[in-house]
């Protein structure tokens, strides 16, 4: 079950994403982890959208065009190149489709950091 303060920022995310990073900094000092803030992002529809094309567990309505999010820090084992493949993935892949959540600036860096704490958990 998730924490209800992730629930609220998941809420907030939807109805007023221009306000959700400086919710997210708040919420961190309140006692909210950085894995469930980052989670929130990932399982966001309209910040994330993490879950529109990856298969990540006990999430619900999944994709399956990406690859799913398990066993990452097997799959990047360094931080910093998994950062940068969520930061903007034609880097690496010119042809891929995944959003350059950094460069378009679809996340702020805080978020991306989130994100990335997060996803390395799986």
């Amino acid at each position: 079950m998730l924490n209800k303060k992730v629930l609220l920022l998941a809420k907030l995310g939807v109805i007023g994403s221009l306000f959700f990073s400086p919710v997210y900094a708040a919420e961190e000092n309140d006692g909210v982890s950085r894995l469930e803030l980052g989670k929130a992002i990932t399982f966001d529809r309209v910040r994330g959208n993490c879950l529109a094309c990856h298969f990540v567990e006990g999430a619900e309505l999944t994709g399956n065009y990406g690859p799913p999010l398990i066993a990452m820090k097997i799959r990047y084992p360094d931080r910093e190149v998994l950062r940068a493949q969520i930061w903007d993935a034609a880097v690496r892949n010119p042809d891929t489709r995944m959003p350059p959540f950094g460069r378009n600036r679809i996340l702020t860096e805080e978020e991306i950091d989130l994100v990335t704490d997060y996803i390395q958990s799986l």
